[in-house]
């Protein structure tokens, strides 16, 4: 009999701990510490405890890529191997059950020490690596025990302070010091939390320029959020991208059933390292995409499209959580729809260990100082009302497929998306918005998609009866309001070509009708592209559609 205890690690308020600062430096040093967390440093906890004990340990690198490579626990004598960490999940094996109380010790005390805020959970199981099945050893660990736990985990309740603290402007915690000069920021008071995130932001911004160093070229990624193509006299908007995966959990489950304990590690590592680097191999070519379309005018002034100039050398875009199918970014907001679409498309051409990847993304763009953790929620929530599209209409027998769904602050933001759906896009015609919309015409009567939606504003902006004139587009969107017969009327009235809208693909279903009507099931299609008319840049050229893969074929 072999016993091994199994060992699942995760953590707990990440989205918060990330995102809960309006600086950018502050989100780039959290989200840096929590993928250290549970990759790097449990790696190197391994090490600490190989020396402390004196026994061999394999500590896998997917890095390397060999998912079969010995040393095997179950063969040569290991006191502990990792299996893999992705996904937010590390699972390791220990030869003794002391083992992995010893090395969640060394993890836990590196985290408080070094990333104060991140909440570790841990969970172990004995089981019979003869007997046994890793793989529901694992899924039970998972959905009871963790979940338990996580559940059941007394919250922090720090002591906010007394009267003679100052406080963190941050975390609202006791300030501990002033924050270190930065360009033309004054210093401002932090917290042990915010000290450990602004520590690590060089080294975060390293490991990201050299992941990313043969897309980028001589282009370097912002650390604020005004060095993304503000200009003066310009209006200033960023755009918060989230995307994921469609059904990557229940893969992952699929992928490792009905294997030997061996089989199924070898498989989990070939499913995590794959879905890592689709994720990272869909970036570069976003990336190229946007570097290309970086142009010198006349004047020696670098412009995106020639639509709006860069701010010193920097990209107009970062990425903040990346590798794997969960991806947040950052960009210019006239950027946001156009980057999210091909981050969607470039990700499908990524083969994986299991097939190809079908994932949803929500775009939230707000002014540049607008509060960064409520724009995520609502980029968190507009990729959630994608994916409910996309399950409704799988119920209606469609396959999987890829869609995204966005929200245009041009003001604030009050309430849920839901909410502000009900209040600024319902009238008696109808809902005055067709988002979401899928990536891709699925089948021949789809008209919901992004290629009509980019077609439309394109045409918006460039055809003779519509560009340049403002307040006639603006008109439009106001008649729109009273539904069919007023829009009707405004076509003849003004005289407009055929009296009819820009066409959406003749392949979508009833497209005259709604060029006609402007309105087609109790939906209009054209409010959305007026919306987003200064929104919206169309960074590809033809031979761009299809960049070839970057890197390595999964296996």
């Amino acid at each position: 009999m072999k016993k091994f205890t199994v060992t699942v690690l995760d953590t707990t308020g990440i989205q918060p701990y990330i995102f809960g600062s309006n600086r950018l430096r502050e989100n780039i040093g959290a989200s840096y510490l929590v993928s250290q967390a549970t990759d790097d440093w449990a790696r190197n906890a391994l090490n600490t405890l190989k020396a402390k004990i004196n026994q061999e340990i394999y500590a896998f690198d997917p890095e390397q890529n060999q998912p079969e490579a010995k040393p095997r626990i179950e063969d040569d004598g290991l006191a502990a191997e990792l299996v893999y960490a992705g996904g937010g999940n590390t699972i390791l094996l220990f030869s003794d059950r002391q083992y992995a109380v010893q090395f969640t010790q060394i993890l836990s005390k590196r985290i408080l020490e070094e990333a104060p805020g991140i909440n570790l959970v841990a969970v172990h199981q004995e089981f019979d690596w003869d007997s046994q099945s890793l793989y529901h050893v694992v899924q039970n660990l998972m959905k009871n025990d963790l979940d338990s736990k996580k559940r059941s985990r007394i919250p922090s309740a720090p002591l906010l302070g007394l009267g003679v603290t100052a406080t963190c402007r941050t975390t609202q915690l006791i300030a501990v010091k002033m924050s270190d000069p930065f360009e033309n920021d004054e210093p401002y008071l932090i917290s042990t939390e915010i000290d450990a995130k602004l520590k690590v932001v060089s080294k975060a911004n390293d490991k990201l320029q050299k992941m990313f160093a043969s897309a980028l070229g001589s282009y370097e990624f912002p650390l604020r959020t005004d060095k993304m193509g503000r200009s003066e006299g310009d209006s200033s908007y960023v755009a918060v991208v989230h995307a994921d995966g469609n059904g990557l959990g229940k893969r992952f489950q699929n992928f490792g059933k009905d294997k030997c304990n061996r089989d199924y590690i070898i498989a989990m590592r070939k499913l995590s390292h794959s879905v890592n680097q689709a994720g990272i191999n869909a970036l570069i070519k976003v990336i190229k995409i946007l570097v290309k379309s970086i142009e010198v005018d006349t004047d020696g002034k670098r412009k995106v499209k020639g639509k709006f100039e860069i701010k010193n050398n920097y990209l107009p875009f970062r990425p903040l959580v990346y590798g794997g199918d969960d991806v947040t970014f950052v960009c210019d907001g006239r950027l946001g729809l156009e980057l999210a679409a091909m981050y969607l498309e470039a990700l499908e051409n990524e083969p994986i260990a299991d097939g190809k990847i079908k994932a949803c993304a929500g775009i939230c763009v707000v002014k540049t100082h607008y509060p960064f953790a409520r724009a995520y929620q609502l980029s968190e929530d507009l990729c959630r009302k994608a994916k409910s599209f996309v399950k409704d209409e799988k119920k209606l027998g469609k396959e999987d497929f890829s869609a995204l769904d966005w929200h245009l602050a041009a003001s604030g933001l009050s309430g849920s998306i839901s909410e502000i759906r009900d209040r600024e896009y319902k009238v008696p015609a109808g809902s005055l918005s067709m988002r979401p919309i899928s990536l891709k015409k699925e089948i021949d009567r789809d008209w919901r998609t992004w290629q009509a939606f980019t077609k439309v504003v394109k045409h918006l902006n460039e055809d003779e009866d519509w560009k340049g004139r403002h307040n006639k587009v603006i008109a439009l969107r106001d008649v729109l309001r009273q539904g069919i017969e007023a829009t009707q009327k405004f076509l003849k009235n003004y005289r407009i070509k055929d009296e009819q809208l820009p066409t959406f693909p003749e392949s979508s279903g009833g497209s005259e009708n709604l060029a006609k009507d402007g309105w087609l099931d109790r939906v209009c299609g054209y409010f959305d592209a007026i919306e987003a008319m200064e929104f919206y840049i169309s960074l590809r050229e033809e031979s761009d559609a299809d960049l070839p893969t970057e890197n390595k074929t999964a296996e």
